[in-house]
């Protein structure tokens, strides 16, 4: 007799379907404004980044898609001030989302 997990798995190549890609995307954000809102944790490349996630005029580009592009510099961001919490959120998006 096998069990079955009651587990939540999901699988991006089967179906987004109840994957909130944008949702986890703009938690993701949320963290990262609240740790570039304190002191000294600013610099060049976020200010850059800060830029970009403005947009132009024209278009503005969604949370997912900047993730996307930057997934290294967020995990070494989220790394270096030793927040757990978004390091779990990232791998989620990157595993389900990306």
């Amino acid at each position: 007799m096998s069990q079955q997990c009651a587990c939540r798995k999901t699988d991006r190549y089967v179906s987004f379907q109840d994957i909130d890609c944008a949702g986890n995307a703009r938690r993701l954000m949320e963290h990262l404004d609240r740790q570039l809102a304190q002191p000294g944790r600013r610099n060049a490349f976020w200010e850059y980044f800060a830029r970009k996630r403005a947009g132009s005029t024209f278009a503005k580009p969604d949370d997912l898609f900047l993730i996307h592009s930057n997934i290294n510099q967020f995990r070494e961001f989220f790394e270096q001030w030793n927040d757990g919490e978004a390091l779990a959120l990232l791998l989620q998006i990157e595993e389900e989302c990306c």
